[in-house]
Order: C-alpha cells, then structure tokens, then sequence
C-alpha cells in the first residue's frame, strides 16, 4: 500500500512539473513569437516593411514619424498593439478639448501604469484627477509657492550645479555626463519643493542612490509595458514574478520605501504650510498608500521631465553655436555681463532664451508621445473611425516634424520660427504644440518648469562652455516614461571667460 501511494504521488508530482514546465515554455514562446511581431499590417506599413528600399531607424519615435508622414491624415492604425496613433492638430483638440470626456487615461493605461503610479495624477480619471489637480492648482498659483520654487532653483544653482561644473574644468578627465547631472540637479529640486527634503544628490561626491536607480527601472520596465503586444503577456510574468517584472516590484519597493519614509519624516516634524506641496495634501488626506502616489507623481513630473528638456537643450547648444551666441548677446543686453537672475520679471524678458527653450522641446519633447483610451466609437476631425476600447496616442515628437504644420524648415533648429517680428515670443497654438498637454489636462507646473529651464541654460551658458565629448549626428534614446540619451550626454566644460 505504502509503495502504492508513493508511486502515484511520485507520477502525480513528475506530472505536475511537466505541465509546469511545458506552461513555461509556452508562455515564453508566445513572447519571443510576439515581441518579433511589432509590426502593424495595415496597407501603409507592410508597403514600408515590404519595400524594397530600407531605412533604418536609431529610434522608434522615428518610425512612427515615418509612418505618420506617409499617411494622407497623419494618423495610423497598429493592428498589433490596437493603438491609433495620430500627429494631427485638429484630432489632438478632438480629444483633448472638445471630446474630452470620450477619451480619458481609461483603465486598460492605469493597469499598465498602476504597480508604479498608483493612483496618482497621471494614472486616474474622474473624482480622483479633479481633486489633485484641484489641490494642486490652487497651490502652485499661489505667489509664495512660485517665489519659494524660484529660490529652491536658485540656490541649486548657485551652491550645487556651478561648483560642480567648475570641479571639472582643466582636468584630463574631465568628461562630465549631463544628462546625469541634471537629473540630479532635478530631482533635488523636485524633492525640496515638493516634500521639503534634501537629497543632496549633487554634492560634488555625486552619491549614487539606490532610489534614483529604481525610480530609473521602473519607469523604463512601465513603459516596456505599453509597447507589449498583449497586456496579458506582462500581466503572466507579473503573476509568475519573473523576468522584467521581477525586476519591476523589486524597483517598486525600494521606491516605496523612500516615499513612505518622506510621509513619515514629514509627520515627525510637523507640516509646513506655506512652502511644500506634500504638506497641503497631508492636510487632507490619510490614507498612506494614496499620499504614496502622489509623491511618486510629483517625482516623475518634476525630476524627469525637466532633466530630459535639459539634456536635450545643451544637445542642440553644442551642435548650433549660432543659438548660443544670441542667447548670451540678449541675456547681456537685457541683464547685464555681471549681473545673476533675480526675479521672474527678467526671465520673462528674455524672448529669445524662451523661443529656444520651446524649439527645442518641438524637435525633442520630453513626453514623446501620450496615450487615451476611447470610451464610446467615434470619429476623429480627419475621418478616422475610432472603435470603442481602443487606444488613442498622440505623438508630439511626430508632430514636431510635420511639414504641414512647420513648413518646409520643420526639421531645423529655428528659435525664430517663435518670435513675432524677430523680437518678441509668442504662443502657438498648444494643440499644434502639445509638449505641456493642451486643453482640460495642461500641464500646471508648466510656468515653474519652464523657469527652471531658462535659469538653468542661462546660468550654465554664460558661466562655461560646454561641448560635447562625443559628437553624434542624433540622440538615440533609451525606453522610458520620458525621452533618455542612450549612453547619457557626455561633455567637456570650459570655462565661458578667463579669470580676471
């Protein structure tokens, strides 16, 4: 009897790690055969796949312009991955202003981006959106909110970044990765405005933290994610925890551990009500989970957004030295040779310093392309049907490269295209130019963001000059929830005058 049942538990456990096994290697199957199938059959993108002409692309943003290019309407369809993607202005505004309600982030891109954000302001919709944009807006209206964000800026500047710029110069290895720095310089930036902490991750040891490298992960390992064919293949990885998303919750919970240690620190110590953001939503809100979302929510705005404009900025810099010389002449006829920023009011001054900010987020967003979910069918502005469930993406960098709406220079580096006369900036229409978002959903922290770049760039300009170590024609870019130089932005630092 005993040998009876040890031979049929022993058949029954060889079985159960056959099955097993054969499942694995199912599942795996099915993501090799799919991950080779990123490609959509519709007419337009098997003539391009199937021609006899090659172009290779370093990017996939490029692709898609490409693709977008070619279409009679800017907009196409990946059967594949069930996303329309469209670089159409009028479409931008269908779903961004006047069908807004049609087409929210949805729950298929909160599942996608759910594990890392949670319930934050850039993964909800309806009740939760309106509160924390609410909050949010009240506050950053607020005079002494912008004028604390402009001193945080300031002395970042001031005591971290040009120090640490100046510890490089003259030496043989002085090869400096900016697009590192100005993360760091982001994030410390982000973290003391928002959450009155102090990373200190510009300190001229450049401290690596394991929170930064996480965060890094788990914005890479989301939007990998999104570009999966079928949300069931991560969704088994993630129930088997394997692979990248293994790699995914092991990021995730370093980063709660920090979030969750910036709520309790700021607890102990009590609130601050007249400087940071955490402070005001702590005032109202208890649940610690969900203050955990809004902590990592400020983090990916203020941190990599404005280090990818950064990088991408002191890019374009290096390779037009003709750009760089009229924001240097401006800035000394406007603010003096000798003479620091000290108010918004001369930042606003600045028209040509602006002009170039914005033509460099046109060529190279720091959001390259946003994604909405259609609630009901509809019809886009150009004739495009749009079946209910199906995702919707617009592609700022695509559109950045449009010649019917740039003109025939679109693929130029022109500061003037923004300029009224030559001389004074001006707008254009932000559903042409939907790198801040447009309509219901504008990015709030657009102004601080946009001050944050002009100090910066104009500190860095007039105090060194920077060129770049390794010349390449164009940024390859790495993936993630935000554009990233693949291999960084190395630069060589020179100091911009002699001593006197």
């Amino acid at each position: 009897m005993e040998s009876t049942f040890s031979w049929w538990f022993q058949s029954f456990h060889d079985s159960w790690i056959l099955i097993f096994s054969s499942l694995i290697m199912i599942i795996f199957l099915t993501l090799f055969i799919l991950k080779k199938r990123v490609y959509c059959n519709c007419e337009i993108c098997q003539t391009y796949i199937n021609s006899n002409w090659k172009i290779q692309f370093d990017n996939l943003c490029d692709w898609y312009t490409h693709l977008l290019q070619k279409s009679p309407t800017h907009t196409i369809h990946i059967h594949v991955l069930g996303n329309t993607i469209t670089a159409n202005p009028d479409n931008v505004e269908y779903m961004l202003k006047t069908r807004f309600d049609n087409f929210p982030k949805g729950k298929p891109f909160s599942a996608i981006l759910g594990d890392f954000l949670g319930r934050g302001i850039f993964n909800v919709d309806g009740d939760l959106w309106r509160f924390q944009r609410k909050m949010t807006s009240l506050e950053l209206s607020r005079v002494s909110v912008q004028k604390y964000a402009f001193e945080v800026v300031n002395h970042e500047i001031d005591r971290r970044l040009l120090p640490l710029l100046a510890s490089v110069v003259g030496k043989e290895d002085g090869i400096l990765d900016l697009q590192d720095v100005f993360r760091r310089f982001s994030f410390d930036c982000i973290c003391r405005f928002s959450f009155g902490l102090d990373p200190k991750c510009l300190d001229l040891s450049l401290p690596i933290t394991k929170f930064a490298a996480a965060f890094d992960l788990a914005s890479q390992l989301s939007a990998e994610r999104a570009m999966t064919a079928s949300p069931l293949l991560w969704k088994m990885k993630r129930f088997f925890n394997i692979g990248s998303e293994k790699k995914l919750r092991q990021a995730i919970k370093i980063i709660n551990m920090l979030a969750h240690e910036v709520i309790r620190q700021r607890r102990k110590f009590g609130f601050s009500e007249e400087k940071d953001l955490l402070s005001r939503f702590m005032g109202t809100i208890n649940d610690e989970k969900y203050l955990r979302d809004i902590v990592i929510s400020f983090l990916l705005a203020g941190r990599d957004t404005v280090a990818s404009s950064l990088t991408s900025f002191f890019w374009l810099m290096a390779n037009h030295p003709e750009v760089e010389a009229a924001i240097l002449a401006e800035a000394d006829r406007v603010i003096g040779q000798n003479v620091q920023v000290t108010s918004y009011k001369q930042l606003k001054e600045l028209h040509y310093l602006r002009a170039a900010v914005y033509e460099s987020m046109r060529l190279y967003p720091p959001i390259q392309f946003d994604s909405k979910f259609c609630l009901e069918d509809d019809v886009f502005p150009d004739g495009t049907f749009v079946k209910k469930g199906t995702r919707v993406t617009y592609h700022p960098y695509a559109m950045g490269r449009m010649e019917e709406i740039w003109g025939s220079d679109c693929l130029e580096f022109k500061p003037e295209r923004w300029l009224k006369d030559g001389v004074v900036f001006f707008q254009e229409n932000p559903f042409k130019y939907p790198v801040f978002q447009a309509g219901v959903r504008v990015c709030l922290g657009k102004e601080m963001a946009l001050v944050e770049l002009k100090s910066v760039a104009l500190s860095l300009l007039r105090t060194f000059r920077i060129e770049l170590a390794q010349p390449h024609p164009t940024p390859r870019f790495s993936p993630g929830l935000t554009a990233t130089f693949r291999g960084g932005l190395p630069v060589l630092v020179q100091p911009r005058r002699a001593p006197s």
